[in-house]
């Protein structure tokens, strides 16, 4: 691993690894938390919609996806039809492509020269015997609904590894693939400094610096709208806490979760 690639062996695995593979020409990657004994816990759509836009992105995604088998795996059986937090085979999670891990605690430096999102994040992960307990909880009780942009695989992955929980209303959860696209977005059409140049090197400078910054921003080890929470006080309180939730979370419960998340589930 290091700057240019993530690509590891399946040797190098160890349990609590944030793992994760390229999909259709890289366009995108599908996460998971390695378990041990080639079993990988990972929340999904099922039958490669991962992506799950809600647009006829998926469709376009879905008809280039790898082809399956009509027989079932002989270690999972047949999981192309199942959805939301599932446990299958390592070669059922790549489908066909490289293993990568995940970076966690890299430098802003790093974190920055990693131009494509959702490889690497400034935040720490926890001990192994954590990330593995909350993988497993999630397995048994479910992760929400799935949403491209606000609770996805990658999404999933970060939490089992750091217990972190966005709980505000933005536009994108954890997922450094979502922030990458939407800061992309934004480099392009919504940055002023773009008129202060007519050049397509100087455009190209602001673009880059834009993208950059709003990659870093809604990074989980920079953003301040997060918290660390409990996975047995997150399925307790998913209804309130759940990142797909529709609309701002009300103040006084974000006082609650801030102050004490115990004493909000006793309630």
């Amino acid at each position: 691993m290091g700057l240019l690639s993530n690509k590891i062996q399946k040797d190098d695995l160890k349990p609590g690894d944030h793992i994760y593979s390229w999909r259709n020409a890289y366009i995108y990657a599908h996460h998971g938390i390695y378990v041990s004994e080639d079993k990988v816990i990972h929340f999904t759509r099922g039958a490669g919609q991962e992506i799950g836009t809600g647009t006829i992105l998926d469709r376009l995604l879905l008809s280039s996806s790898p082809v399956r088998s009509d027989t079932p795996c002989e270690k999972c059986g047949d999981n192309t039809r199942l959805d939301g937090v599932i446990s299958s085979c390592l070669d059922c999670f790549l489908s066909g492509g490289d293993l990568y891990r995940f970076e966690y605690g890299v430098t802003s430096i790093f974190f920055l020269a990693k131009a494509r999102g959702g490889t690497c994040t400034l935040a720490c992960s926890d001990p192994p015997e954590k990330v593995l307990h909350r993988a497993t909880h999630l397995l048994q009780n479910g992760f929400g609904f799935y949403h491209a942009f606000r609770n996805n695989c990658e999404d999933f992955a970060i939490y089992c590894k750091t217990g972190l929980l966005v709980v505000t209303s933005l536009s994108v959860g954890r997922s450094g693939q979502a922030a990458s696209l939407l800061a992309a977005a934004s480099a392009i059409v919504s940055s002023p400094l773009r008129f202060m140049t007519t050049s397509f090197s100087g455009l190209a400078v602001v673009a880059a610096g834009m993208y950059c910054i709003g990659r870093y921003v809604v990074d989980m080890g920079v953003r301040r709208d997060v918290i660390e929470i409990a996975v047995e006080d997150l399925v307790a309180r998913s209804e309130v806490i759940r990142p797909e939730v529709v609309g701002v979370v009300p103040d006084e419960v974000l006082g609650r979760l801030h102050g004490s998340t115990q004493q909000l589930v006793a309630n």
